[in-house]
């Protein structure tokens, strides 16, 4: 009767771990994003706006050997960009961490060990993100509120969660390849190609076309009258919804 008793007891325990476990992840709020038809949430690939504002992005997830030069150059156009840098990335380089914070840049969040996010449930996705915007935070003083899901992966769950923890959900619309190793004049093509008022273009500090790229790329888009700014500086305040497409509108009464 005793055994009895005592198996009882710790299946209530452990039950009662688990609640426990699962109250210390935030709760799940609902995201001011719009739901498709479908009741699919969609994360925000670029901006409806009138200015000739566009946003430049770089993910980190390997190599330091080109990022001098891509520093250099945003610094020689007194250009202000953002870097989603994934957490193994932030705990082998700290101090570029430091010297991109310092240069000015905004920097997101690009999870923690750069995995799978459908793959993972609530708490996972929680521990990706929390792990490294606890990172960024120690060593810049900012905590990261942009998060860009790897590969460009995500569902209604890894969006409510990144939501719920505070962040935007950031996503691409002009796809600059340099990640398959094609030329700079290839990535300017590309880019330039495709730019519009409220683009969000994506590169990456390790491909060999970037910094010759940019060198090119920022000089003509001034030319043109675009402004280059962080990701941040492109969204709408205030409320907000995204359409089908990923553009994010404001809401009326929002700017």
């Amino acid at each position: 009767m005793r055994v009895f008793v005592l198996k009882v007891k710790w299946k209530y325990l452990l039950i009662v771990l688990c609640l426990g476990f699962l109250v210390l992840i935030p709760q799940i709020k609902e995201p001011i994003m719009s739901v498709t038809s479908s009741g699919r949430l969609i994360p925000i690939y670029d901006v409806k706006t009138e200015e000739k504002k566009v946003a430049i992005s770089f993910d980190a997830t390997w190599g330091t050997e080109l990022t001098d030069d891509i520093l250099d150059t945003l610094r020689t156009h007194n250009i202000k960009t953002t870097f989603f840098l994934a957490g193994y990335w932030v705990d082998k380089h700290p101090d570029y961490v430091v010297k991109i914070a310092d240069y000015g840049h905004e920097i997101g969040n690009h999870s923690y060990s750069h995995p799978h996010m459908n793959s993972l449930n609530e708490q996972g996705i929680a521990y990706e993100l929390e792990k490294n915007g606890s990172l960024i935070e120690d060593l810049t003083g900012q905590r990261p509120f942009l998060f860009r899901p790897p590969f460009g992966e995500y569902s209604n769950r890894v969006i409510t969660v990144a939501t719920s923890l505070g962040y935007y959900t950031i996503q691409w619309s002009v796809d600059s390849l340099d990640w398959k190793n094609l030329s700079s004049s290839q990535i300017f093509d590309r880019v330039m190609g495709s730019i519009k008022p409220g683009s969000i273009v994506l590169f990456h500090n390790a491909a060999p076309g970037t910094p010759g790229a940019i060198r090119r790329i920022i000089p003509d888009l001034k030319e043109k009258g675009y402004e280059i700014v962080p990701v941040s500086e492109i969204l709408h305040k205030g409320e907000y919804y995204v359409d089908h497409a990923g553009t994010m509108h404001p809401k009326k009464g929002g700017n």
